[in-house]
C-alpha cells in the first residue's frame, strides 16, 4: 500500500495512467507478471528503494528487456518513465504501508522517486 506521506491517505490512483495502460496492453501478462516478481523480490531485500536504482542500466537478459524492447519502442526515456509507473504501481499493490518522495544526494537531485517503509 503506498501512502500519501504529507496526509496519510492511502494512495489508489496511478500518474500517467493513460500511458501506464498503453504499455500494459503491449506486453503480455506473464511479461509483467515476471517484472512484478522481480521487483517484488528487490523490495523485499530492504525497506528503502529509489526507483531508477533498481534495476541497473542494462535491462538484457532481465524480466525487465520486454519493457525497453515493447512497451516502450526501444525508447529509453520513455522506458524509464513506464519504469516508474510499473515501481509505483507494485509498491501500491503491496500489503505494507510505503511511502515516497523526491531526494537529493550530495547535493544532486536523484531523478527518481526513494520508496520507503512505513512504520505499521
Amino acid at each position: 500500500m503506498l501512502i500519501d506521506f504529507m496526509d496519510g491517505t492511502t494512495i489508489t490512483k496511478i500518474p500517467y495512467a493513460s500511458e501506464y495502460n498503453l504499455m500494459v496492453r503491449r506486453l503480455t501478462p506473464a511479461e509483467l507478471d515476471a517484472m512484478k516478481a522481480e521487483l517484488n523480490t528487490m523490495i523485499d531485500a530492504d525497506e528503502i528503494h529509489t526507483a531508477g536504482w533498481m534495476p541497473g542500466s542494462d535491462w538484457s537478459s532481465t524480466p525487465f528487456q520486454p519493457l525497453y524492447e515493447k512497451a516502450a519502442l526501444r525508447n529509453y526515456d520513455l522506458s524509464a518513465k513506464m519504469f516508474g509507473l510499473l515501481v509505483w504501481v507494485v509498491f501500491m499493490e503491496r500489503p505494507e504501508r510505503w511511502s515516497s518522495g523526491r531526494f537529493e544526494k550530495d547535493g544532486v537531485d536523484i531523478g527518481s522517486r526513494t520508496y520507503f517503509r512505513l512504520k505499521p
